[in-house]
């Protein structure tokens, strides 16, 4: 496999990426470690190193750049990317399934099952944002203290959970967020833990 002095480099980083951080780069954190006036010039350099062998590129994915060298290394999986979730269904249901997400599992304990794109800036001292993607473990169970995907009659949401004697809050990340308090009869339950956030970046 003869590469170029650049694409060498462009494949170490992508290499790099998925061993440090768990996750391949994608085209625009490409652009901005390279110096490539757009995301075009990375995705030529991507077709070029698809072309040689040295990764798949997975255009249905969220970050979909699998170097061919790690694939034996780690454990890519896809899960589902879960858009704004329908008033009354599952989480998991088949109509708020967007995309997929290429994820190297090992990177996450628990795995997580599914990604949330997140909407609001409720729980931005957390380092959560609008548009985010948080990695959920799919779970009923969850310790105070920890962020939750919950349910609550329609509406899911994100937030801190907390649990004192027998009371039950979902707590924001932000000031400007009321605290909800869980009452006697609320149709309510936890559908998953957070794992984990991958920041929403242009591609």
């Amino acid at each position: 496999m003869e590469l170029t002095a650049r694409q060498r480099e462009i494949l170490e980083f992508i290499e790099n990426e998925l061993a440090h951080n768990g996750l391949p780069p994608t085209r625009s954190e490409i652009m901005v470690q390279f110096g490539f006036a757009s995301p075009n010039a990375a995705q030529c350099h991507l077709r070029a190193l698809a072309k040689h062998g040295a990764i798949e590129l997975h255009s249905h994915r969220a970050r979909g750049i699998i170097p061919k060298r790690v694939q034996k290394r780690t454990a890519i999986a896809s899960i589902p990317i879960i858009g704004r979730v329908a008033a009354g269904t599952p989480v998991l249901a088949v109509e708020n399934h967007e995309e997929d997400l290429g994820l190297d599992m090992e990177a996450f304990r628990p795995k997580p099952d599914y990604a949330l794109k997140v909407r609001g800036d409720s729980m931005i001292d957390a380092g959560i944002f609008d548009r985010d993607l948080l990695l959920v473990h799919r779970t009923p169970e969850a310790q105070t203290g920890q962020i939750v995907v919950a349910r609550l009659g329609d509406e899911v949401t994100v937030k801190r959970l907390r649990r004192r004697g027998r009371g039950t809050w979902l707590e924001p990340a932000n000031p400007d967020y009321p605290i909800m308090k869980i009452k006697r009869g609320d149709d309510f339950a936890i559908e998953g833990l957070g794992v984990g956030v991958i920041r929403s970046r242009l591609d």
